[in-house]
């Protein structure tokens, strides 16, 4: 991941001001590129987890390079239809039914159920219709328990023990069973991706019907140093044996899905903030950097002890300041808003080797293209939400946010 260089930083915080979601669309269509070649033996769906970064304009970026939107709600599939995505490449995979699943359905929206009883509604709305099911296969995988959406500790998709339960529904409403969809979380171990796809495709084939596999999505990438990303050639290459393996057996040719968010997006953004203040507590305790952002703009430090490079972009240009050790804390009155926290631990402190920073100044903070925007302590303290930026292919800035004011937040407040 290659940061923006320091007088497009310094450039980006006087024209847009800070805090501020900075996003290159060369990086986002690169990314797409990369998953778009997937290897696989009967044909490829690639979806965007639209979840790691709903903004309107990077839906529409990634749609326009061919993928299509895996929608974690109604109100998701409804922002990409918004964005431009045409309804027929979408398909909702959610933990609650949408409110409009009818209309959504009959615009063309495809519906993935995630329980016996999301099957069982749909089977009521719509007897007779295709329909896809999640499967939890019986193992996971994560960079902590909050990741991992496989296994018995998981509550999402429906259990594969329930199979007979599954097929009775889809008898009983005449319903035309074609996809599978399973995820099994955050990982990279092409080892596990192996196992678990084997036991996606026994499942399946237990289910005649289904004609295309989801695996889902959940590649890793390298955000801070020392991480390893995801080798896609290397996860699809070992997968292509299994799914020719199934059609020897059963006759059928599989159609394989992927759901890739963070994947996509993560290295395409970074946060621009500004130092605020420099403090110390006393010879045997911290130097702390505060910025103007915080978890109202990226909560998963706080979340998951989430690493994410920093760096400091001094307002007078000068590269020759020392480096020392700094904690970079939010600005939101909370303690647990802490930027620099140990690495899987949200409670734990680990300083940065910074430059020497003062008030002024930019600090940037990299990876924050996925579960940054989407996911943050959004109008905590009554922090307006951030501005957006999309650097176009020609290195042009521009604004696909606007900074949010006091009276857009207090909108629907009723004080009479």
């Amino acid at each position: 991941m290659t940061f923006p260089t320091q007088d497009q930083i310094r450039a980006l915080q006087a024209e847009f001001g800070t805090p501020l979601y900075v996003y290159d669309q060369s990086s986002l269509e690169r990314a797409a590129g990369e998953v778009l070649g997937f290897p696989n033996a009967y044909g490829l769906t690639a979806r965007y987890a639209m979840k790691a970064l709903s903004t309107g304009a990077i839906i529409r970026v990634l749609a326009q390079a061919g993928l299509h939107i895996d929608a974690s709600s109604g109100y998701e599939a409804e922002r990409a239809i918004r964005a431009g995505v045409a309804p027929e490449r979408i398909q909702i995979t959610a933990q609650q039914l949408p409110a409009d699943l009818k209309g959504l359905v009959e615009r063309g929206v495809g519906f993935n159920a995630c329980s016996l009883r999301q099957l069982q509604a749909f089977g009521q709305i719509f007897p007779g219709r295709e329909i896809s099911v999640r499967i939890n296969p019986g193992l996971g995988s994560g960079h902590n328990n909050r990741t991992n959406v496989g296994g018995p500790s998981s509550s999402f998709g429906i259990w594969h023990e329930h199979l007979d339960e599954v097929l009775a529904l889809q008898r009983e409403f005449d319903l035309r069973l074609t996809g599978m969809h399973t995820h099994i979380g955050s990982g990279s171990d092409p080892v596990v991706w192996e196992r678990c796809a084997r036991m996606s495709l026994d499942i399946a084939a237990q289910l005649p019907g289904v004609q295309r596999l989801s695996l889902g999505g959940g590649f890793k990438v390298a955000r801070a140093e020392g991480e390893t990303p995801t080798d896609l050639q290397a996860i699809g290459r070992a997968l292509l044996p299994d799914f020719e393996a199934f059609t020897d057996a059963h006759g059928r040719e599989l159609h394989l899905e992927i759901e890739p968010g963070t994947y996509l997006v993560a290295n395409a953004g970074w946060i621009v903030a500004s130092v605020i203040d420099v403090v110390d507590t006393g010879a045997n305790g911290y130097r702390f950097i505060k910025t103007d952002t915080g978890m109202t703009e990226l909560l998963r430090p706080n979340l998951y002890g989430a690493q994410h490079p920093i760096e400091i972009v001094p307002a007078d240009g000068d590269e020759n300041r020392e480096i020392s050790d700094y904690l970079v804390a939010g600005h939101c009155c909370e303690s647990g808003d802490v930027i620099t926290p140990r690495p899987g631990d949200p409670e734990g402190l680990l300083p940065r080797e910074l430059a020497a920073p003062q008030v002024g100044d930019a600090l940037v903070i990299g990876g924050a293209g996925a579960y940054c925007s989407s996911l943050a302590g959004k109008n905590y303290n009554s922090f307006p939400e951030a501005a957006e930026v999309l650097i176009s292919r020609d290195g042009t800035p521009r604004l696909v946010r606007r900074r949010q004011t006091l009276d857009q937040m207090l909108a629907n407040e009723v004080l009479d």
